[in-house]
């Protein structure tokens, strides 16, 4: 079973911001846990790139580390901010747009 997380420092304090570096014209992903019950991905978006809507098998759950982002669930937009987070549910269309460069945190649970 798959439950250990990886691609991150253990027994440290860590800034989850600085564990993804943004990239010019690209969505940057980087994995830290992904099993059959939970997914933990940190990603950072350069201003105006995006995830076009899809749908996801669990609750997902948006924390954004840095910068402002845009989630777009179910047709209707929200303006997220560093501190802020919003659950996108299972099985709903959504989205997510770098209105200005932001990172955020994925939490997916199945």
């Amino acid at each position: 079973m798959g439950g250990k997380m990886k691609n991150i420092s253990k027994s440290q304090v860590l800034r989850l911001k600085d564990e993804v570096a943004y990239q010019e014209g690209q969505v940057v992903s980087k994995t830290l846990v992904q099993n059959e019950w939970v997914s933990m991905t940190l990603f950072a978006f350069e201003k105006d790139e995006e995830i076009s809507t899809h749908e996801s098998g669990g609750d997902a759950m948006v924390t954004v580390l840095d910068g402002e982002g845009r989630i777009t669930i179910d047709g209707q937009d929200y303006l997220l901010s560093c501190g802020e987070s919003i659950v996108m549910p299972a099985k709903t269309p959504h989205a997510v747009y770098g209105r200005e460069r932001f990172k955020m945190l994925l939490t997916v649970v199945f």
